[in-house]
C-alpha cells in the first residue's frame, strides 16, 4: 500500500560512487577551463561543475570566470548557503594533488600594468566624486548669490 510517504537518498557524487579518491594536479585542472568541461577547485577538493552551470543562481559566467583554477575565495566571498554547499557535494570528482598549486589564500601575481590601471581606476573614481561635490556646491553658491542679487 502506498502512504503517500518517501525517503529521501543523499546523492553521491560520482568519486563516492566509485569508491576511490582521484588526484588531480593543477595542470590537470587548469585544462577545464571552457563551457564543455568546467572544473573548480575549493578547499583542495576538484569539482566539475559543467552540468551546473545552466542552473548556477549567479549565472554562468561566474562559473566560467572561475574555472580550471583555485576558487575557495570567490566561493566563500560570496557567502554560499548549506544547501549549496550539499549540492557542491555532489559534483565532487576528487582532490588536488599538486604542491606547485596556488593555495586559497594566494591570488594572481599582478603585472605593473594591473597594478597602474588599479591606481588610476581608484584615483578617478576619488576625482569624479569631488568633482561632483564641488560642481553641486558651486550651483548651490550660484543660486544663493543670485536669490540676494534679486531681493
Amino acid at each position: 500500500r502506498n502512504t503517500g510517504t518517501f525517503t529521501i537518498l543523499p546523492v553521491q557524487s560520482m568519486a563516492e560512487d566509485e569508491g576511490i579518491t582521484r588526484r588531480f594536479t593543477y595542470e590537470e585542472v587548469k585544462e577545464h577551463n571552457k563551457e564543455d568541461s568546467l572544473w573548480v577547485v575549493i578547499h583542495g577538493k576538484v569539482y566539475d561543475v559543467t552540468k551546473f552551470k545552466e542552473e548556477h543562481p549567479g549565472g554562468e559566467e561566474v562559473l566560467l570566470e572561475q574555472a580550471g583554477q583555485e576558487s575557495t575565495d570567490a566561493f566563500e566571498d560570496v557567502g554560499h548557503s548549506t544547501d549549496a554547499r550539499d549540492l557542491l557535494k555532489t559534483y565532487y570528482i576528487g582532490d588536488l594533488d599538486d604542491p606547485n598549486a596556488p593555495t586559497e589564500d594566494e591570488t594572481e601575481p599582478k603585472n605593473d600594468e594591473d597594478e597602474e590601471a588599479e591606481s588610476e581606476k581608484q584615483e578617478s573614481s576619488g576625482t569624479g566624486i569631488s568633482f561632483t561635490f564641488i560642481a553641486a556646491a558651486a550651483v548651490l553658491a550660484a543660486a544663493v548669490l543670485i536669490g540676494l542679487y534679486l531681493s
